[in-house]
């Protein structure tokens, strides 16, 4: 397979102790936190590249994230978040997530932009 756009997939999660707004620190309701939400569309997204055939010693990195968290999901409740590569520009990339519950109803979307990098270049950036 190759870097193309329409590459797609998903991760289903059940929502657990955990995943919760009070778990993270980003509230203090006992619900799925925005920041998990997050986290779980950036998996969808890095599952969509997993099979892409990236160059050698290439990964993605976030760069930009538009999210809108629109459902409360209760413990147990289980969560399907996909992602779409929609737009495809060089070294940028940018994907549909879309999260829904376990009645379709809408949990979430988002527009995540990542950036394709040669890994050892990032990180020798990183180092001090």
């Amino acid at each position: 397979m190759a870097l193309e756009l329409g590459l797609q997939a998903a991760v289903v999660h059940v929502v657990g102790d955990d995943d919760t707004a009070t778990a993270v620190g980003s509230g203090d309701v006992s619900v799925l936190a925005t920041p998990r939400l997050l986290a779980l569309a950036e998996a969808a997204c890095m599952a969509a590249l997993a099979d892409a055939g990236l160059p050698d010693g290439n990964t993605t990195v976030g760069t930009r994230v538009e999210l809108e968290h629109l459902l409360a999901c209760p413990v147990g409740e289980t969560v399907r978040v996909a992602a779409r590569l929609d737009h495809l520009d060089g070294r940028l990339l940018r994907f549909e997530v879309v999260a829904t519950d376990d009645g379709d109803r809408l949990v979430g979307r988002a527009v995540i932009t990542r950036v394709l990098v040669d890994r050892e270049r990032f990180l020798a950036r990183t180092t001090r």
